[in-house]
């Protein structure tokens, strides 16, 4: 089943109108990932206009993959990437601790599968998934952090705590070394799942891929190739010297031109705020330095250059002789990182969230700027999994899946009422009012025959009224009881479906499903996404 992303919350005009109404965003976007027919042209021009030596970039790739087991299909696609005609199907994700919200494995599923259905239609380019560690990145508090759904089937938010003093002073996270601290994380994340027949085998997983001593990177690059590794993705790290070296001139250029740079891309972005929304923050230099273990966001000076939040300065020649000399200490922004991707790689095309996809409308001028051919901007598969229990609370209450993408605290009453349509005030006044006429009638009537049977009459009425009393306080108890049984199943479909207000893809992490369903469950996942639909797809999971 699958759902119009405009019958869904939280997904911006500018996302919308990119996937289903072009021609309203084509001024900011210079190529509709639906034009197929463009497809050809565009791997022929990206072909015939790589930067860097294919050899070469085959070269680093397998130095990076030395000291580690890899399949023959992954060997297969990077020794591809060797070959002139290759072209890089491209994806990305901050290293969150375990993976991360579950669209880190839908966009690596999209990538992979899109790769098989373009060389099934262009015999004449091998084209090759590529997913980039994005490790410089240094917000450690958007990576230690990952959403369950526990054994009492609430969200849960499980926390890496790196047991430091400042958590908003990190380098890169890719090189943060895991502490002992992982150990009570991962203990927290088995108590907090339920006992099945795949615990153990989870646990290991995890524990084999994020233990002291290895880094956020190397464990988030262990995860991946053990689900995708036989699917022949090939894992990038951009902070290896040998690419920072290819990237001299992109870091280069940004220092020496930011200003007329900025001056490019303020003007899109006021463009862009007056018919939608401009999603990244424009910043004057698009790079950071590593200087003491930090990474600062690099800013002009009246001399030259100096370092966000640090007393640190630069002249121009300074900055220029430490880029030169010592590469790996720079890093991109978000809006310079595509840029250092489709420069190195020959990408046909980048596999993005909503999110990234509406960064993607200011970063388009940069393509012009460094003479990039930009790549094809192809939307992930967006997913909610529906358990076989939550799906026969579904059809138990009658309901559509749109409905419970509806606000939830709208939802839930007019749910209720509609099962439980009863007003217990109104029916037992009625029948006290019916009750009480009907007696004192009777008394009127016979009370000048026999006073006596008058007054038994009159207790009889107080008899009544009581017991009607009695039996409509059990009846409201009862009614309350189903009211809380409702209510909680209700909430219980909310939670797995729209987790805190959010998209599940947005929320949950992996490790539930692969608990309850074993690891396999990632395979089963890869058969069933749709990667060309372009819409939000509901897979009930019926086992």
């Amino acid at each position: 089943m699958f759902i119009n992303y405009s019958d869904l919350p939280n997904f911006t005009n500018l996302f919308l109108d990119y996937v289903y109404e072009f021609d309203k965003v084509k001024e900011f976007y210079l190529y509709n990932f639906r034009n197929q027919e463009e497809y050809a042209r565009k791997f022929n021009e990206i072909s015939n206009s790589k930067r860097i030596s294919p050899l070469e970039l085959n070269k680093i790739i397998l130095n990076q993959y030395s000291n580690t087991s890899f399949s023959k299909r992954t060997m297969s696609n990077i020794s591809s990437l060797g070959n002139e005609n290759s072209l890089a199907i491209v994806t990305g994700q901050q290293l969150a601790i375990f993976g991360g919200p579950l669209y880190t494995f839908y966009k690596i599923i999209t990538a992979i599968k899109f790769c098989t259905q373009l060389k099934d239609k262009f015999v004449d380019y091998d084209f090759v998934p590529i997913f980039w560690l994005e490790g410089d990145d240094h917000d450690f508090n958007e990576v230690r952090t990952i959403n369950i759904f526990n054994n009492g089937n609430d969200n849960k938010k499980i926390e890496y705590l790196n047991a430091i003093d400042s958590p908003n002073e990190f380098g890169s996270v890719g090189n943060l070394k895991l502490k002992q601290e992982i150990e009570a994380t991962i203990l927290e994340l088995k108590s907090s799942l339920r006992v099945t027949d795949f615990s153990n085998e989870l646990t290991n997983l995890i524990t084999n891929c994020y233990f002291p001593g290895n880094s956020f990177k190397a464990a988030f690059k262990s995860l991946l190739m053990k689900f995708f590794d036989e699917y022949g993705l090939v894992i990038i790290d951009p902070q290896d010297v040998a690419f920072k070296r290819l990237l001299i001139p992109v870091f280069e250029k940004e220092l020496k031109c930011f200003f007329e740079h900025t001056q490019i891309i303020l003007k899109r972005s006021a463009i862009l705020e007056e018919k939608y929304h401009a999603q990244v923050k424009i910043k004057p230099i698009n790079l950071f330095l590593t200087d003491d273990s930090k990474r600062y966001l690099i800013e002009p000076d009246e001399n030259g250059y100096r370092l966000k939040n640090k007393r640190k300065k630069f002249t121009q020649d300074e900055l220029l002789a430490l880029l030169h000399e010592s590469p790996e200490l720079f890093s991109p922004n978000v809006l310079l990182r595509p840029i250092c991707q489709d420069y190195i790689l020959p990408t046909a095309f980048y596999v993005g969230g909503p999110s990234e996809i509406s960064y993607f409308a200011q970063v388009i001028p940069y393509y012009s700027i460094y003479n990039i051919i930009q790549p094809f901007i192809y939307p992930r598969a967006s997913v909610t999994l529906v358990e076989k229990n939550i799906n026969s609370l579904i059809e138990k209450y009658d309901l559509n899946i749109l409905d419970v993408f509806r606000n939830r605290k709208d939802m839930i009453p007019d749910i209720i009422k509609k099962h439980i349509n009863v007003n217990t005030d109104i029916m037992f006044s009625q029948a006290q009012d019916e009750i009480k006429s009907a007696i004192e009638k009777l008394i009127a009537d016979i009370s000048n025959i026999d006073p006596s049977i008058a007054q038994i009459l009159d207790k009889l009425l107080e008899k009544q009224l009581q017991n009607l009393s009695t039996s409509k306080s059990k009846i409201d108890s009862t009614i309350i009881k189903k009211n809380e049984i409702l209510n909680r199943q209700l909430n219980k479909i909310f939670n797995n479906i729209l987790p805190e207000s959010n998209l599940q893809e947005r929320e949950i992490n992996f490790t539930y499903f692969a608990n309850k369903y074993g690891i396999d469950f990632i395979s089963y996942l890869f058969n069933e996404i749709s990667v060309t639909k372009s819409e939000h797809q509901i897979i009930v999971i019926q086992s």
